[in-house]
């Protein structure tokens, strides 16, 4: 197994059939087989698999077309689920009647499907990490068309509450594996537009369900609004067995290194395996679903953070039922039109999209400036906008919803208040990845799981709350939940920093990488005598990459394809192979992915 590899630094990714990506998970090529692995092949000293240059499965390598196909692709399917959520809403009024059940128990069938999401996730991420994330998506995207077509032809309401819940858990897993797809095929330099183009997903699809399933009910009745929502998750469905590839790339150099073992007879192992050690099914789960609530009830920056996400969250959700009374009870409006009002909140989470694109170029202007780590707090200024917004928004929606009032008031009440949620969403997300790097996939799902029992919760009480305290007061409680909530922003980010270090995992997290930080730093200043005279460009190229990050980077932690870059010089130089120089301090700086190894030393593995 020996090749040389000089020259590769300018190597662009070879090209395989587009099928080949998405069916063989073990592209094994003449220059896969001709690279020069370490190891000499036996039981003792494997052959240790990795990347090799220009190599045309890594998802790295992916052309940008390609990336960007991808990651529309998933915050598609993550809006779709959402919206699937919502849309049920549309027929609430003739499922009661075909029924005869109460509105209350007709509710269940969001709340429900909503609990899903809170279970969902804390299953399929781990098992992604195992099994890898196309067939996770598949599994799970057959299985909510299955329920979907179930709900369809349900005789009873029981049966309808039941196969919503089980949609609702199986739908959910892109709201994991989503953010993991794309951070499988981004440097954290360039993912800030993607991750906050699939992040805003969950908060655009459920505004889009309601007026979808409203006139659909009116125009066919509430079954058909469940054969849509079958019919629309198995084209999806499709879409992911013919056009998502894997991009887990643990899982595809532990099968590349299968079938080279086959084909060899020689022993490979994936070199990410050598170095995490064997990953057992039963430890990841059990690690997933522990680990998200020691941190929850442990860290106060995760618990106050989540429980102002799952307050505005459940707001949303709590619309669902709301909006029916105020623009269908009370003003008259029929199914469809009523699920129209749903067009101002919609506009404003399209406006903080929007909103992001210069605050991203912003942020990654003044990682370019410094060689210092960024401090997390400067990911809380949107939040600070947004959590603004939210109160506004909701206490203009809760005295302008009387019938005597235009309805256009109302309507364009939802602008703030979906404006508001989606900055305080996308800020706080970052601020938390920021704080807690190795943690951050539990942080997280801590953060999802919370939020996804607030939403459930929220619409259970509404009907109550509306017809007892009235639509005024009513929808007033929200909105002063938001407004205790406004400090909180503007609080860390003056005094987040000293909380952080109050903070046992925040401050276990903040000690790893700047030790990372320091091993890093020496590595890429390694130059042998023969470079002297080239080191101040070097150093200054590999600052410039290193440095431009737009997401949730940490700007003193080399992206991998500036370690990759260093590294191919100095492997040539120094005999190391490639990856033993690339991957000697590296982080993973995949936020979505479970780190069991840089945190095995941390007190929390002794409490999983």
């Amino acid at each position: 197994m020996t090749a040389s590899n000089d020259g590769t630094e300018a190597m662009l990714p070879s090209k395989i059939p587009f099928w080949r990506l998405i069916f063989d998970q073990r592209v094994v090529t003449e220059e896969v087989m001709q690279f020069s692995y370490t190891g000499s092949g036996t039981e003792d000293d494997p052959y240790a698999v990795v990347w090799i240059p220009a190599d045309p499965r890594n998802p790295m390598n992916f052309r940008p077309v390609k990336k960007w196909s991808i990651t529309l692709l998933v915050s598609f399917v993550t809006l779709a689920v959402s919206l699937v959520s919502s849309a049920f809403s549309g027929g609430m009024s003739q499922i009661i009647e075909d029924f005869g059940a109460s509105q209350e128990i007709v509710i269940l069938g969001v709340s429900l499907f909503v609990l899903g999401f809170a279970i969902g996730p804390l299953i399929w991420a781990p098992l992604s990490e195992i099994f890898g994330r196309r067939h996770i998506f598949t599994i799970s995207f057959m299985f909510l068309t299955v329920f979907n077509a179930g709900a369809a032809g349900a005789k009873n309401i029981e049966t309808l509450v039941i196969l919503r819940f089980l949609a609702g858990s199986f739908g959910s897993s892109p709201f994991g594996n989503g953010g993991g797809t794309i951070a499988d095929m981004f440097p954290a330099s360039q993912r800030g537009i993607a991750i906050s183009l699939f992040a805003a997903a969950p908060f655009l699809g459920p505004t889009l369900g309601p007026f979808i399933g409203g006139f659909l009910a009116s125009a066919a009745g509430w079954r058909w609004v469940e054969g849509l929502l079958a019919a629309f998750s198995g084209m999806l469905w499709l879409c992911i067995i013919f056009l998502l590839p894997e991009t887990y790339a643990p899982v595809l150099l532990r099968r590349r290194a299968e079938k080279m073992s086959t084909l060899t007879g020689k022993v490979f192992r994936s070199q990410l395996d050598i170095d995490r050690g064997p990953a057992p099914l039963g430890k990841t789960l059990k690690t997933a679903l522990s680990r998200p609530w020691i941190l929850l009830f442990c860290e106060p920056i995760v618990l106050l953070f989540s429980i102002y996400l799952a307050i505005v969250y459940g707001t949303l959700y709590m619309l669902f039922a709301a909006y029916p009374i105020v623009f269908q009870e009370v003003r008259g409006w029929s199914e469809g039109i009523g699920g129209l009002a749903f067009i101002g909140i919609l506009v404003g989470m399209v406006m903080a999209v929007v909103y992001t694109f210069p605050e991203n170029f912003r942020y990654a202007k003044k990682c370019s400036q410094t060689t210092d780590r960024l401090a997390p707090e400067l990911r809380l200024p949107p939040s600070m906008v947004g959590g603004i917004a939210l109160p506004i928004g909701l206490f203009w929606f809760a005295w302008t919803n009387s019938p005597n009032i235009h309805w256009m008031a109302s309507v364009a009440a939802g602008a703030p208040f979906g404006f508001g949620m989606v900055l305080v969403f996308l800020s706080v997300f970052n601020y938390l990845i920021d704080s807690y790097t190795i943690f951050s996939a539990s942080v997280l799902a801590a953060n999802s799981a919370l939020r996804s029992l607030f939403a459930m919760a929220f619409p259970l009480f509404t009907t109550y709350m509306y017809h007892n305290l009235g639509i005024h007061w009513a929808s007033s409680i929200p909105a002063f939940l938001a407004l205790a909530c406004v400090p909180f922003p503007f609080i860390f980010y003056k005094y987040g920093a000293r909380i952080r270090q109050r903070c046992t995992y925040a401050s276990e997290a903040d000690a790893f990488m700047r030790r990372l930080a320091e091993k890093n730093q020496a590595i890429l200043h390694e130059e042998p005598d023969s470079e002297k005279d080239d080191k101040t460009n070097s150093v200054a190229r590999v600052a410039d990459d290193t440095y431009s990050s737009d997401t949730d980077t940490l700007s003193t932690v080399p992206s991998r394809g500036t370690i990759a870059r260093h590294a191919s010089r100095a492997s040539r130089q120094s005999g190391r192979s490639l990856h033993s120089v690339a991957t000697a301090a590296q982080y993973e700086e995949n936020p979505y992915d479970l780190d069991l190894v840089n945190t095995r030393q941390s007190a929390i593995s002794r409490k999983d």
